[in-house]
């Protein structure tokens, strides 16, 4: 643009072209843009590491490969070893899940089909809604097929309040169906882990709570959720027992005539 002088004499020079017009922008914009475009790539990334992540720890949800033939052996002779010093009866049960948990697969599902949709932005066709709600349920279906294969995966998707509360309720389940609410002396007390919910819950029959004061039990759980974190299962459900049988003995010691309720033996559940 040609500009005059204050005088009006003449041209004097030009005024160069708007900040935009000659390609310029702010710092802040550039920032962002180079933010925008490394979000898809960083969600990728999280999504490979999560699911490569659930492959690697599919056997700690696999009640056989955590406790292989030795280690059910192992735990069961733990069992009778600890029954020999108490009257009491001790059933240690291990589930892989306490609970399906449908609403995970459908929450997994829910998130592949935003993040695919914000991933695949550019290159979905919007403008063919058919064909758009086919490849979004095909993300969908990807999201679920994960979640129901890779329970590591799926646990991601499974608050602590809801594990906890399935797990409590089959824990009651167990204690009922297995007998233990019906021992001479009320002295039944079930060790019970449930592997997809990541609890281990120790209850004990009235007898034992008239004595035995809670914390005890919480040393129980301790021993037995160290082993399972450190993937030694039936190390922590070995030291579990002793200790058990330790606050057992202290309050209902082995007596002359005392008779075998319960089988000694570790009972594993599969899906």
């Amino acid at each position: 643009m040609n500009i005059l002088d204050q005088n009006g004499l003449g041209l004097v020079g030009t005024i160069s072209p708007s900040i935009e017009e000659a390609g310029w922008s702010g710092g802040d914009e550039g920032l962002l843009q180079g933010f925008g475009d490394a979000l898809p790539w960083f969600l990728i990334a999280v999504l490979v590491y999560l699911v490569a992540r659930a492959i690697v720890r599919n056997g700690r949800y696999r009640a056989m490969t955590e406790l292989d033939v030795a280690s059910r052996e192992a735990v069961s002779a733990a069992v009778a070893a600890a029954e020999e010093r108490t009257v009491g009866e001790i059933v240690p049960v291990v589930l892989e899940r306490s609970d399906e948990h449908p609403q995970a697969n459908w929450m997994a599902a829910l998130l592949l089909v935003l993040l695919g949709s914000a991933l695949l932005f550019s290159w979905l066709p919007w403008e063919q809604p058919l064909l758009l709600l086919t490849c979004q349920l095909g993300m969908g279906a990807i999201g679920c097929l994960l979640a129901h294969f890779l329970p590591d995966f799926k646990r991601l998707f499974v608050s602590g309040a809801r594990a906890q509360s399935v797990a409590e309720e089959q824990a009651f389940q167990e204690f009922y169906r297995l007998g233990l609410h019906r021992t001479e002396q009320q002295t039944g007390v079930l060790l019970f882990v449930s592997l997809f919910e990541h609890r281990v819950i120790v209850l004990g029959d009235q007898g034992i709570h008239a004595k035995v004061a809670p914390e005890l039990w919480k040393a129980v759980e301790s021993a037995i959720l160290k082993g399972a974190r450190g993937g030694a299962l039936a190390g922590g459900l070995i030291n579990g027992i002793s200790l058990c049988a330790d606050v057992l003995e202290e309050h209902f010691p082995w007596r002359e005539g005392d008779r075998n309720e319960l089988p000694d033996r570790l009972i594993v559940r599969v899906e």
